[in-house]
């Protein structure tokens, strides 16, 4: 009988548990996932995207999406219709160094000497630390100096991972060894 009203115990205070555990604070969203390989896509001669007297290159992409680089800064970005960017974003830039960031701008970010020429399917453009190109279907550009980016595609625009193991980690950890 004794063993009957420990287990009867034992029981509802499971059940009085089991609510609690539903209930818990979701973690953590995912991380987006992984840019494309754009290295592995073709390198167009730069040149042949330069406008306002060289000091820029810049390119269409399929989606209605025109991107810049800028010789002199380094700063890159594009702007159009993004599909799932953050607060209807229409512009993302960067720099040499740090996380591109989404935007709302009223107008285009090129206003140039000529109409930017469409970059071909799996082809990118690159100058000094970041490459951009195209798949036919994704757009993205990738900073190599900080492993940082943006992807626009169909099924969501993103901004990539904006840490470079080997400059920022945490405190007593190899970035070579887990």
């Amino acid at each position: 009988m004794r063993m009957r009203g420990l287990l009867t115990t034992l029981a509802a205070a499971t059940a009085m548990s089991a609510p609690a555990i539903a209930a818990a604070e979701p973690g953590p969203p995912p991380p987006p996932p992984p840019g494309p390989n754009i290295n592995a896509w073709e390198l167009v001669k730069p040149s042949a995207y330069a406008v306002n007297d060289g000091s820029l290159y810049a390119f269409t992409t399929p989606g209605d999406i025109t991107c810049v680089m800028s010789r002199g800064t380094g700063g890159y970005g594009c702007s159009g219709p993004f599909p799932g960017a953050p607060n209807g974003a229409n512009v993302v830039s960067g720099g040499q160094a740090g996380a591109p960031g989404f935007a709302s701008a009223a107008n285009p970010i090129y206003v140039g000497d000529k109409p930017p020429q469409p970059l071909p399917p799996n082809s990118r453009i690159s100058f000094q630390h970041v490459s951009c190109g195209t798949d036919g279907v994704l757009t993205s550009c990738q900073n190599s100096f900080d492993q940082s980016g943006f992807v626009i595609g169909p099924g969501g625009s993103y901004v990539l991972n904006a840490t470079n193991p080997l400059l920022d980690r945490p405190e007593g950890r190899n970035p070579y060894f887990n």
